[in-house]
């Protein structure tokens, strides 16, 4: 069981993935990590632009503080999505995992070169998947909010000791 700081704000995930099994791994593995997640999964690009601006059947989605993003999906597919994140104002901030079956150098260069923060090419056997969560947690570790601070007390003479919850 994951042991969560009371304060801690849960990780907001969205991924982006056409592969009802890859969503179901990919949940299972965030669900037994040491992340406190909550993943949203969306199927094509254009719901999860959408999705992404709260419009449409997502009007007050939460915006994630992690995309997970497959390249090859129906619709607009993964590249378009990541040139569209990157060139709205309000989205270019959000980071931005390529998690997809293609290893072709083009792929990888092209992600990277629109803005991609990381890319990933999926196992062949899914089980796998976990060394890759296992990456998206050290990437994640930095986009968990700390916890609140506590206000200074003004009788304290600042030597409180802090401890790791």
């Amino acid at each position: 069981m994951t042991k969560t700081h009371k304060r801690a704000r849960l990780l907001e995930i969205l991924a982006v993935e056409d592969n009802p099994a890859d969503i179901r791994y990919i949940s299972e593995i965030f669900k037994d990590g040491r992340l406190a997640n909550r993943l949203t999964a969306i199927s094509d690009g254009d719901s999860a632009l959408r999705y992404l601006r709260a419009e449409g059947e997502f009007s007050g989605a939460v915006r994630p503080d992690l995309v997970l993003l497959d390249l090859n999906m129906p619709g607009k597919n993964g590249r378009k999505v990541l040139e569209e994140i990157r060139r709205d104002p309000s989205l270019s901030h959000l980071p931005v995992i390529i998690l997809t079956t293609s290893s072709a150098m083009e792929d990888v260069s092209f992600t990277y070169d629109l803005g991609a923060d990381s890319y990933m090419v999926k196992p062949a056997d899914l089980s796998q998947l976990i060394k890759v969560a296992m990456c998206l947690e050290n990437v994640g570790i930095g986009l968990v909010a700390a916890p609140a601070r506590k206000k200074k007390n003004p009788r304290s003479r600042g030597n409180e000791r802090r401890t790791n919850d």
